[in-house]
């Protein structure tokens, strides 16, 4: 057995979902697979007699779920202006089409949402340890406005969840909210994340809560030492295990000045006291054993460490979830609250752990940039 085409890329995917592919036969001496390179997608044809590899040149960042029909290819695609689509591809001409997209909102001509589109550049970064880490940079973009010639903009830190998935660069309407609005966001794909390596990823074993917190911290400053962020203005946000790596970022740093928690998780104990099935062992390896390591699991839990929570926080929960219960989130608001810190608190009826209501995630935008504009960034940016 021998690597048919070594290079510093990841090919495969941790299979959470039945189905995956990242890859697939076009006759005995053909594939067509897909690769990650810095966090962003490619596509290509590895010749298996040659081994050779071709890319087919794509306007998609992201894919997977590839399937291959005599010479035709079939796979999901996504950009960060193109909503996630089904994608067939002729391999004789290279050429493609578009047979299903998730929306069709950019074609709306009333709207002209694609003139508001930031672009998404990898960017890599050192860390502690002498580590590098990755992330996704999306710099703000509006055509109807403009900053001042001395201003960096503001900085948003986007925690993904999993914690060992990664950052996806398909269009995310939720992201280009802020960059339109003069915000700059990073994707981080802390050190655990997939798409860099075994090695990269098996980084986060034992640590979560440490690793992951530094190259969030080390990703913000690095943009504020280039001059693309004011490192003033620097805000942390995720949800479920990303929302956990911003409360402690916040409890076990001082490097942000505030940030969200959508259903984060503040008590990693009972994370590994009660969870569901197919994920019941899984803190074993992100932190240690329980209940023999107990003492680690208190130790990472920002709860039991409100007391050094010293920033702005605006909370967001659904009053159904059953794998980080409200009761997580409102010991830490009352904490927050009896210290006379910032606060905010958003508990939605019928949501559970994930938000489906359009309405709902809406109101979780806008209350978030209140909230940051208000007590971080000192500015109206409402408009």
């Amino acid at each position: 057995m021998h690597a048919l085409m070594p290079m510093t890329a990841e090919f495969g995917l941790p299979q959470w979902l039945l189905g995956m592919s990242t890859y697939a036969f076009a006759g005995p001496e053909r594939i067509v697979c897909t690769y990650s390179q810095g966090g962003l997608g490619c596509l290509a044809v590895l010749d298996l007699a040659n081994e050779t590899l071709t890319p087919v040149a794509m306007p998609f960042t992201e894919f997977g779920s590839m399937h291959v029909v005599g010479d035709r290819a079939v796979f999901r695609a996504g950009a960060p202006d193109h909503p996630a689509s089904i994608v067939a591809l002729d391999l004789g001409t290279g050429r493609h089409s578009v047979l299903k997209r998730a929306t069709d909102i950019l074609d709306r001509t009333d709207l002209h949402l694609g003139d508001y589109l930031t672009r998404v550049e990898s960017v890599e970064f050192p860390t502690t340890s002498g580590e590098t880490a990755f992330g996704l940079f999306y710099p703000p973009h509006n055509p109807d406005y403009a900053p001042g010639a001395e201003e960096q903009p503001p900085l948003l830190v986007k925690c993904h969840g999993g914690p060992t998935s990664a950052a996806s660069s398909t269009l995310n309407l939720g992201v280009q909210y802020w960059t339109s609005r003069g915000i700059a966001v990073l994707d981080v794909n802390y050190r655990g994340s997939t798409g860099f390596g075994r090695a990269y990823r098996d980084c986060l074993q034992l640590n979560w809560g440490v690793v992951d917190v530094d190259d969030c911290v080390a990703g913000a400053r690095f943009l504020a030492t280039q001059g693309r962020v004011d490192g003033r203005r620097c805000v942390i946000s995720g949800g479920s295990a990303g929302g956990y790596t911003t409360l402690a970022a916040l409890t076990f740093r001082e490097f942000f000045q505030g940030g969200a928690s959508y259903y984060g998780v503040s008590d990693v104990t009972a994370l590994a006291r009660d969870t569901h099935k197919f994920e019941s062992r899984y803190v074993d390896w992100l932190i240690g054993p329980y209940p023999q390591e107990e003492a680690r699991y208190r130790e990472r839990s920002p709860l039991y460490h409100a007391d050094r929570l010293a920033k702005p926080v605006i909370f967001f929960q659904g009053d159904e979830d059953a794998v980080v219960p409200p009761n997580q989130a409102e010991s830490m608001v009352e904490a927050l609250r009896r210290k006379g810190n910032p606060v905010g608190y958003f508990l939605f009826s019928g949501e559970q752990h994930g938000f489906r209501k359009a309405d709902n995630i809406q109101r979780c935008l806008d209350a978030e940039l209140y909230f940051y504009a208000v007590n971080v960034f000192d500015t109206d940016l409402s408009f």
